[in-house]
């Protein structure tokens, strides 16, 4: 009996020596880089504990305005100090005198420290040219004068670019022949998530010293510094933005409270983004909080009277409308009493006061011809589909540069089919869902005559050294398009909207640019208390006569008399107008 008991205690034991042997294998040898369900690298956090390090740039590749200024970091002239100063002897009055400060304040700050720091902390002490030449010139160990990148968390474009996060399993999934840098940051959304096998960094830079394990010098005070020696990367994105326009049309949406919505504006020549601005505001530590990660620029919603503009153009260019026709616009479209008395109007002052019944009528008449008319003209205008810049860049096939909503204009085959139905699709009510980048896109498609081409907001690649790695040229869309007879007639209904006495865009009649645009009051059938909310939009080009921007305003679910994009799209106007005449 007792000889079984030592029998199975020693086998116990075996068990457990075996277990042990075990995961000291799994340690040491074969989960090195990617340990546990946490994806910790091991090698990485050994060497973290026997070092004392400060990081001056990420390595991760960055994004800069069309003119090359940075819009997601801020790179600042610092002065960085070690804590093992406090145990050495150094010539702590002269860096004062370079400072420019009494030396009790370094001497405070370094006998606080435990790890290396910003002289200064969250108010760093900037350093000029001249300081950071005199204080590199002392070569004291432990003080040093560099410029450190930090992010810029001004959120300018925020949703446009996107955001960055540590998320080993994505990683792995999106690298699986990268495992060992899981712990690096990736691109989760927007430009970053789109662009983000280019942005992908070699290693951190940084200065490091290493210490035992009471924090004390290792091998004397020896700094060194790690950072990747290729002057090639990382790479830098050169976008389309104009950082100048976007912070100050990021100010005018605070100023008119939108809440949800913003502003997207094209620079019609190039058909390239210079400002975007989605709202809800993004707070960089809660970016997902209120949905205010969602790119409400790229996002399809109910656009209302916006889309009477495809139903004009169909009817244009399939001969559905009589010049002498006039349509019974005190009634709506079926065929009842309307709150608006509009009387009887001609084709162009139904658009240019935006009469239901009109657009109703056209759109079944559209539905005789081809059920599908309506569906073709809104991609012809660049309305719908894949409209931002796609194509192969190297070994990445059909590359996109933005993630963005199609758009539709039937949810169905059946939908095509039912009069009323197409009625209410004629007006840009029922299943019909687009988004502000595609209004844009369409008013620019008929600013340039007809010629749609996709959307970039980005316009290269740039190398670290500053010269291009990969240039995304203008490039047509794919697909027929409008006519430019038809083109120029909707040039001038657009502009009618604005000059009628009636027009619903009669507000933009004094702006220092002529407007030519659509409104739009889009019906959600989400009522708060007893108040309907409603999608309020404008959209348009200027100047008329030599079209340069092409612009949208867009509050989304708000009470009917409510909406400031008027405002707000009159103001960036002349915004515009400003700047070009500096």
């Amino acid at each position: 009996m007792r000889i079984k008991r030592y029998y199975f205690l020693a086998t116990l034991i075996l068990l457990m020596i075996s277990t042990l042997i075990a995961r000291l294998v799994q340690i040491q040898l074969l989960n090195t880089e990617s340990y546990s369900n946490h994806h910790i690298n091991l090698l990485k956090e050994s060497v973290a504990q026997r070092t004392q390090e400060i990081v001056i740039d990420d390595g991760r590749g960055q994004f800069l305005d069309r003119s090359g200024k940075p819009l997601t970091y801020l790179e600042k002239p610092v002065l960085i100090l070690f804590p093992f100063l406090k145990n050495s002897k150094w010539n702590e009055s002269k860096l004062a005198d370079i400072l420019n400060i009494p030396i009790n304040r370094l001497q405070t700050e370094i006998e606080n420290a435990k790890e290396p720091f910003v002289f200064g902390g969250k108010e760093p002490y900037i350093l000029n040219e001249e300081q950071m030449k005199s204080i590199n010139n002392l070569k004291i160990p432990g003080v040093f004068a560099v410029n450190k990148r930090s992010p810029n968390n001004n959120n300018s474009a925020a949703q446009l670019i996107g955001i960055v996060g540590e998320q080993a399993e994505t990683f792995l999934k999106r690298y699986p022949d990268k495992k060992g840098m899981q712990n690096v940051k990736i691109g989760i959304t927007g430009l970053q998530k789109q662009f983000d096998e280019f942005l992908l960094p070699e290693g951190e830079s940084k200065l490091i010293y290493h210490v035992d394990a009471l924090g004390e010098p290792l091998f004397g005070v020896d700094v060194k510094y790690s950072g990747s020696g290729n002057p090639y990367y990382p790479v830098n994105v050169q976008t389309t933005i104009d950082k100048n326009l976007q912070a100050k049309i990021e100010h005018l949406v605070d100023k008119y409270h939108i809440k949800k919505g913003g502003v997207i504006l094209l620079d019609i020549k190039n058909n390239s983004v210079l400002a975007s601005v989605s709202r809800p505001a993004m707070d960089p530590s809660h970016p997902f909080a209120n949905d205010a990660a969602t790119n409400m620029m790229t996002t399809a919603r109910i656009p209302g009277s916006v889309f009477k503009t495809v139903t004009a153009a169909a009817t244009i260019e399939n001969d559905a409308v009589r010049d002498d026709e006039l349509f019974h616009c005190s009634e709506n479209m079926y065929r009842k009493p309307d709150k608006r008395k509009l009387g009887e109007l001609n084709f162009d002052e139904s658009f240019s006061q935006s009469c239901n019944r009109t657009f109703g009528d056209l759109a079944k008449r559209l539905k005789d011809k081809n059920p599908s008319l309506l569906e073709e003209y809104a991609k012809r205008l660049g309305l719908t589909g894949q409209i931002s810049w796609h194509g192969d860049v190297y070994h990445l096939e059909d590359f996109h540069q933005l993630q963005e909503d199609k758009g539709r204009v039937f949810a169905d085959s059946k939908s095509k089919k039912d009069g009323n139905l197409v009625a209410q699709t004629g007006i840009g009510q029922q299943e019909v869902r687009v988004t502000p980048l595609g209004v844009a896109n369409m008013m620019a498609t008929i600013a340039r005559g007809g010629q749609k081409e996709m959307v970039r907001a980005v316009s290269a690649l740039k190398y670290r050294d500053g010269t291009t790695l990969v240039h995304f040229p203008q490039k047509k869309l794919e697909g027929e398009i409008i006519s430019r007879v038809t083109a120029l007639k909707l040039q001038k209904m657009l502009r009618h909207v604005v000059t009628s006495e009636n027009g619903t865009g009669r507000w933009f009649g004094n702006l220092p640019y002529e407007v030519a645009g659509k409104s739009g009051t889009a019906e959600t059938g989400i009522f708060k208390g007893d108040q309907q909310l409603h999608h309020k939009w404008f959209a348009g080009y200027f100047p008329f006569q030599q079209p340069k921007y092409s612009l949208v305003t867009v509050n989304l679910g708000v009470p009917e008399n409510e909406g400031g994009v008027n405002s707000l799209f009159a103001d960036i106007v002349s915004l515009l107008y400003e700047e070009d005449h500096k």
